[in-house]
């Protein structure tokens, strides 16, 4: 069976001013990885990403955002037409209440940044879920398996990707990593391997659970 899957990838920005901008640190390969092995299964394939410096993968349908609206409003687009969702973005939890249109001038020794919550785009998707596989991303800095578990519960998810934050070895980038993959039906298991394998397990898992949806047998 050829799946439609939908993949988030890299971060969000979201601008103060016109140079300046709140991200995090991620670079996106996961997600490319992800996408590139299911290209090469024959899934019709869409990756919604922010700024990397990554070439998409060729074969794949490609949308470039910024922000989290952005990839909110990309994310809501495509879903009703996916099998499976991956959803592996690094979305900035948070944006500035407004963004300056001129760059912000270095007059006071204080500068206070008021911030509001961008909308969860996991949650607001799960609402429309019906057959379709889910597939969540966690990094966490204590408590791995209990935060993934509350998080797979709370967004309805089929299977989540945990990994804790190590200051000495970064989960980010193209280098061997340990996750926690928690399927809502089954056992979760504990990882340590390339990004490019965990993409062949991650998209294993998303097949699976879609057959057993559809009643097919593997």
């Amino acid at each position: 069976m050829k799946l439609r899957i939908l993949i988030t990838a890299g971060p969000t920005r979201e601008f103060i001013d016109p140079v300046r901008f709140i991200s995090n640190p991620s670079t996106g390969f996961f997600g490319y990885q992800i996408a590139s092995e299911a290209v090469r299964r024959g899934h019709k394939v869409t990756l919604i990403s922010g700024p990397t410096h990554l070439a998409p993968p060729r074969g794949a349908r490609f949308i470039p955002v910024t922000s989290a609206l952005e990839m909110k409003r990309e994310v809501e687009r495509f879903f009703p037409k996916c099998d499976c969702l991956i959803m592996s973005a690094a979305v900035s939890d948070y944006r500035p209440i407004r963004a300056r249109s001129r760059k912000i001038k270095k007059k006071k020794s204080r500068f206070t940044l008021k911030l509001k919550r961008n909308p969860d785009i996991l949650s607001i998707i799960a609402k429309k879920k019906e057959n379709r596989v889910i597939i969540g991303f966690a990094l966490e800095s204590d408590d791995l398996k209990e935060n993934a578990r509350r998080k797979l519960e709370r967004k309805n998810l089929d299977c989540i990707i945990a990994a804790s934050i190590n200051k000495r070895k970064p989960p980010f980038g193209d280098r061997k990593i340990r996750v926690l993959i928690m399927p809502r039906a089954g056992k979760a298991e504990t990882v340590f391997s390339s990004k490019k394998n965990l993409s062949r397990i991650i998209l294993d898992k998303a097949a699976k659970t879609k057959y057993a949806y559809s009643g097919s047998k593997i």
